[in-house]
């Protein structure tokens, strides 16, 4: 007979590490890391809340990594975008300002940033002074699909914007 450490030891340390790393995610969000086994990762979620290890907020179908948090719009988007790539990761972190986190995919490195509405300028000019070798792939997350053509970062691979529901569409800049 297996204990609960061997049923659930591995993902229930895994899921404290996601949520405790990106500090907030939705319930959503939480399930795609580990799609096959959202019932299981059902019943950690609640061992986790009982434990007091992680906070919920039932309006928004939010986990928190402390109880008095709020969400960054950046960082959500950021990981519906990690999750998009999900079954090639191999690993994924939080990353250095500007970027929102960083992950390996395929061989590649990806960093994810977000460029938030009246930004534009700003971001770009932190980005233009970076002088990197071998720069990671750049995915940029906009607000507005409009910001797009505002925006000249070196190495952007591409553009995208998610929606409320976590849909992401990608765009290349013409």
């Amino acid at each position: 007979m297996k204990t609960r450490e061997e049923i659930y030891g591995n993902e229930a340390i895994e899921l404290l590490r996601n949520i405790s790393m990106y500090r907030v995610l939705t319930e959503q969000q939480a399930l795609r890391f580990y799609s096959g086994k959202e019932d299981k990762i059902k019943n950690l979620l609640m061992h986790l809340l009982r434990q007091g290890r992680i906070f919920y907020d039932s309006t928004h179908a939010t986990y928190y990594a402390e109880q008095r948090m709020t969400a960054d719009p950046g960082m959500t988007a950021a990981v519906w975008v990690l999750l998009d790539f999900i079954d090639k990761v191999e690993f994924h972190s939080i990353s250095d300002f500007p970027a929102k986190l960083i992950f390996f995919a395929a061989g590649e490195v990806y960093e994810v940033l977000h460029v938030p509405l009246g930004q534009e300028t700003l971001v770009s000019q932190l980005w233009s002074q970076q002088t990197e070798e071998n720069p990671p792939r750049r995915i940029v997350v906009v607000d507005n699909k409009e910001q797009i053509h505002s925006i000249h970062i070196p190495s952007a691979s591409g553009f995208c914007t998610v929606d409320g529901n976590g849909q992401v569409s990608y765009f290349k800049k013409e």
